[in-house]
């Protein structure tokens, strides 16, 4: 870790997720232990084999932003948007009084504004190409969250998008700290958003059988690190961080929810949609967020793990916790967001930092739901009885992507 770096902390946390609107309320139903999943309403689901997901519920656009503009903009924007207005309101920062050339944003996705895309493909089809909307491509295009955010918050310093597939919301928090870190920012608005619960999206993930087919049984179908697991539920939503350099931060009395300590990632360079089997990629990033946040093994009391709920990736997961922690591992409290909130993709490492920071900030950590039948080869502490006090004094977040990407956040209590 580089002494001269300036350091980072987390002052507002943001969320629209499947289980609530905001971030203290998804909290709390993590918290009790309930479950997103529900029949999906958001297309007729008859001809598919995969009838739920989990979905967010009761959003409303217009809280967040004027309903014309609503119109203009995909759902997948629109979850980064409300988060980050959540954030931003968190953290009681008045932009009006801030330097906004050093406040930024990096906005993660997967696959952007799919929602837009299918609609007017299917518009371009049966209706021809002069009906095809001319908001398509500022609707459809990954970074428009970015936009959005930085424009409605006159965010004027660094502004981007990461997609990295599921590793996509971890990597735009990641170069958010690297940022502020080395002197680009003094204020970054950072995290994940996606909305892909759509027809053609949800086909492809059941044709490549990535998704769990619990139709009898949707509450139960996400079982992360149990036996009988047979795939992910795919979620929607968005998680959001404001990040701020610890000096700025004192100077106008923020409360501090954790310190952002650091950043790991790394490659696999081995399939474009499976780990590698010895579990290299997630090891290195472990390995390398620890080094950069100057942590030993001991230090680390919990890991939000990536979790899928897949046979091979809890499996190559644990195996490289396992490996990265050596004897300690088995007396860290592993659990699993998805779980409850299903895979939000690219918005998935956003909110499972916000979760991260919830733990160090108030020494709880959620149980993994639906973990009732242990797996021989997975012998961790998962979490299963219900929500956990733990003395959390650093806690790590692990996003594993297809594409063989890999990033790792850690989060610590604040030490001055």
């Amino acid at each position: 870790m580089a002494g001269n770096r300036r350091r980072v902390v987390v002052t507002g946390l943001g969320a629209v997720t499947p289980l609530a609107i905001g971030a203290r309320p998804t909290w709390d139903a993590l918290l009790a232990g309930k479950s997103g999943a529900a029949a999906i309403t958001h297309y007729d689901h008859a001809r598919h084999g995969v009838h739920f997901a989990c979905e967010v519920k009761n959003f409303a656009p217009e809280q967040f932003v004027e309903k014309r503009e609503a119109r203009r903009i995909d759902p997948f924007a629109l979850f980064g948007v409300a988060a980050a207005k959540e954030a931003v309101l968190d953290s009681k920062l008045d932009f009006s009084k801030e330097d906004t050339r050093r406040a930024g944003t990096v906005m993660g996705t997967g696959m952007g504004g799919m929602t837009e895309f299918e609609e007017q493909k299917e518009r371009l089809m049966t209706k021809g190409p002069e009906r095809v909307s001319p908001f398509l491509v500022p609707k459809m295009m990954p970074n428009a969250a970015a936009g959005y955010v930085s424009i409605m918050h006159g965010l004027r310093g660094p502004c981007f998008c990461t997609v990295t597939a599921c590793a996509s919301g971890a990597n735009a928090l990641g170069e958010a700290l690297r940022l502020i870190q080395h002197g680009a920012a003094d204020i970054m608005v950072a995290g994940g958003c996606e909305a892909v619960v759509t027809p053609l999206t949800m086909a492809g993930f059941e044709n490549m059988g990535a998704i769990s087919k619990r139709n009898d049984n949707p509450e139960a179908a996400s079982r992360p690190f149990d036996k009988d697991r047979d795939g992910f539920v795919m979620g929607e939503g968005a998680g959001v961080l404001v990040l701020e350099e610890l000096e700025h931060a004192l100077k106008r009395d923020a409360r501090i929810y954790a310190e952002f300590v650091g950043y790991g990632m790394s490659g696999d360079a081995f399939h474009i949609t499976s780990p590698c089997e010895d579990g290299d990629g997630g090891i290195r990033a472990m390995q390398d967020c620890l080094a950069d946040a100057g942590l030993r093994v001991e230090d680390v009391d919990y890991i939000n793990a990536h979790g899928t709920s897949t046979p091979i990736n809890d499996r190559v997961e644990t195996l490289a916790i396992k490996k990265t922690f050596g004897d300690r591992a088995k007396k860290i409290p592993v659990n699993s967001t998805k779980s409850m909130t299903g895979h939000m993709i690219g918005a998935a490492g956003g909110l499972e930092a916000v979760v991260s920071v919830l733990s160090v900030a108030e020494d709880r950590v959620h149980r993994t739901l639906n973990y009732t039948t242990p797996d021989p080869e997975l012998d961790l502490d998962y979490v299963p009885e219900g929500t956990r006090e733990v003395k959390v004094r650093a806690a790590i977040s692990n996003s594993l992507g297809f594409g063989g990407h890999n990033a790792t956040l850690a989060f610590a209590k604040l030490k001055l």
